[in-house]
């Protein structure tokens, strides 16, 4: 591995990942839960555990509630950000219950205290729960107002010590533009953290990137809605774009 202290590597070999899915990906047109969205989603999670690869899952909340929407037109930032929170655990439990019933053990942990719903977010509990094969859903982002959950999604990864954030998305890959847009966009097979950060490719927002990028944490960015891509991922398959 390089000595430079912002580089990484593609791993060789993946045996525990972090899913970041958004939550406008868990609803019809990104709005809502949608169920039938929420198990499509669940069967390719349960596919990759029933390989052996660990999983933990930071799900989103934006097809429910924006808490920096809501603080543009006034609301206390703090009081938004929680309310994107209980979003986030919405989103949560459907997809644990979707992962239930596709036959996969799993637990849902909130980095607020929802005892009666699911377990604290407790790191070391957690990784034991990887360890003995279940999927564990992350909720209420860092727990902290004015961090997203992509920024949840690079702290997890690191504190749980994974191979790689797995970064749901609906293109595969990233692109010098937006693909729906410009027709001539191109899409890059591999990036470093530098270069996209050269060219303000936003794969994830800065303070999630940097954290990334000083953790030497890589980032597959990948489109997990072709049937099969997740699978086809963790087995090292050449698909979406890499950030290293």
């Amino acid at each position: 591995m390089s000595q430079n202290p912002v580089s990484s590597a593609v791993p060789t070999r993946i045996q525990r990942i972090l899913l970041k899915i958004s939550g406008e990906s868990l609803g019809d047109d990104g709005v809502g839960v949608a169920p039938t969205v929420v198990a499509a989603v669940a069967a390719q999670i349960a596919r990759v555990a029933r390989l052996g690869v660990e999983v933990a899952v930071v799900v989103g909340g934006g097809n429910l509630l924006r808490g920096a929407e809501f603080a543009k037109l006034g609301t206390n930032r703090a009081t938004a950000d929680h309310m994107g929170m209980l979003a986030t655990s919405i989103n949560t439990l459907a997809l644990q219950d979707a992962l239930e019933r596709a036959g996969v053990e799993t637990r849902a942990a909130c980095a607020v205290e929802m005892k009666t719903m699911m377990e604290p977010y407790i790191r070391r509990r957690v990784i034991r729960h990887l360890e003995k094969g279940r999927v564990v859903v992350l909720a209420g982002g860092t727990g902290n107002p004015y961090f997203t959950t992509d920024t949840a999604a690079a702290l997890r990864a690191t504190e749980l010590g994974v191979d790689a954030i797995f970064k749901a998305t609906k293109v595969d890959g990233v692109y010098t533009a937006d693909p729906h847009r410009d027709p001539t966009a191109t899409k890059f097979a591999r990036l470093t953290f530098q270069e996209a950060l050269a060219r303000d490719l936003r794969v994830m927002d800065r303070t999630a990137f940097t954290l990334c990028m000083e953790n030497r944490m890589p980032i597959l960015v990948f489109d997990m809605f072709v049937e099969g891509n997740m699978e086809r991922a963790v087995r090292g398959d050449d698909l979406g774009t890499w950030v290293v």
